[in-house]
Order: C-alpha cells, then sequence, then structure tokens
C-alpha cells in the first residue's frame, strides 16, 4: 500500500502558498516541499496536526491510501 500526500490540492483549495505554510509550522520551505511531493519516510503528529489548524482540514484530506498494483 502506499500513502499519497495531497497537500498540494489543499494548499490550492484554501489559496495559501507553500512559502506561507512553512512558516505559519515552523519548518524550512525545503522539507514542506518533499512532503508535499510524497519524498519523506514519516511525519510526526505534531507536524501533521500544526498543517491540520493551519488548513483547518483533517489528516484525511491530507493523505490517501493507495493499493500497490
Amino acid at each position: 500500500m502506499q500513502i499519497i500526500v495531497r497537500l498540494d490540492v489543499m494548499l490550492a483549495k484554501r489559496k495559501m502558498k507553500s512559502k506561507d505554510l512553512a512558516e505559519v509550522i515552523g519548518i524550512s520551505t525545503q522539507n514542506l516541499s518533499l512532503l508535499k511531493t510524497g519524498q519523506v519516510r514519516g511525519i510526526r503528529f505534531e507536524t501533521l496536526a500544526k498543517i491540520c489548524a493551519a488548513l483547518d482540514c483533517q489528516p484525511g484530506d491530507l493523505l490517501e491510501a493507495m493499493p500497490d498494483d
């Protein structure tokens, strides 16, 4: 099973730039970019909670499980 990160979709819905979100949640834009593209192995619950608070969403709005082909 693969986890797909839909952070870019939520940023677009909220009309927020990655740079602004990174500043609000206190991580670098480079780390946020890696998260956005799914190039990370994990995410701290604390970081996920900050993202959800900043974007007024739930973790399920940002992450999607996809079965392997």
